[in-house]
């Protein structure tokens, strides 16, 4: 069946009125875009410089080149997570050395202790993952963020993308281009992996991604 992309009314409104030339759209597309990326590229990376170089790159890209959106291939959202996607691979065939998430663990608290009054979106701030009861009795953020960091990079972006940013199956699809079925089983196992994880009160460092 063919997917109907999810079109955020709001967002498509800014953006015509950037491509119009209306500086102010796009300040305010940036402030509605901004946090989500960041996260992203924070929770995938495991640093704030990182993180925050790739946001910039993700919407210089969008101003140098807002032609490449194409709505009817997935949302605006979906499109800025590829970009970044994208930029954060750059970096590590630049960088193989990973760094460990646990040594960013106060960027985190303060990102999150600071967003959780905010985000236009209305979905949750920070890595309080809804997908099992089961994680509500366990040690939340901390414990969590860390399991998410040694998951390898295709499970950790589902789950980032998923519970985190809490983006359909099909917009996270659209923004790893994949198969809806791969996110769907890559999410499946991804939450296995977490369960089990904290289960056993442990987060092993993350390793590399070799693919599915």
């Amino acid at each position: 069946m063919e997917m109907t992309p999810k079109i955020d009314v709001a967002d498509d409104r800014l953006l015509r009125r950037m491509l119009a030339g209306d500086e102010d759209a796009f300040t305010d597309l940036y402030r509605r875009k901004h946090p989500a990326i960041y996260r992203f590229a924070l929770h995938m990376s495991g640093n704030a410089a990182m993180a925050e170089d790739v946001t910039q790159e993700v919407f210089m890209a969008l101003i140098r080149e807002p032609q490449r959106f194409d709505p009817a291939r997935g949302s605006l959202s979906a499109f800025l997570f590829g970009i970044a996607r994208n930029h954060l691979r750059k970096r590590w065939e630049q960088d193989r050395r990973l760094v460990p998430l646990a040594g960013d663990s106060e960027d985190f608290d303060d990102f999150s202790s600071s967003a959780s009054a905010s985000s236009n979106s209305g979905h949750a701030v920070g890595p309080a993952l809804s997908f099992t009861a089961e994680l509500d009795s366990l040690d939340a953020v901390g414990r969590v963020r860390r399991a998410i960091a040694t998951l390898p990079e295709n499970y950790r972006e589902v789950v980032v993308l998923c519970e985190l940013e809490e983006m359909s199956y099909e917009e996270a699809a659209a923004a790893l281009s994949c198969p809806v079925g791969t996110v769907r089983s890559r999410l499946h196992r991804a939450r296995s992996i977490l369960v089990g994880k904290l289960r056993d009160g442990h987060a092993m460092r993350r390793v590399p991604a070799v693919g599915e």
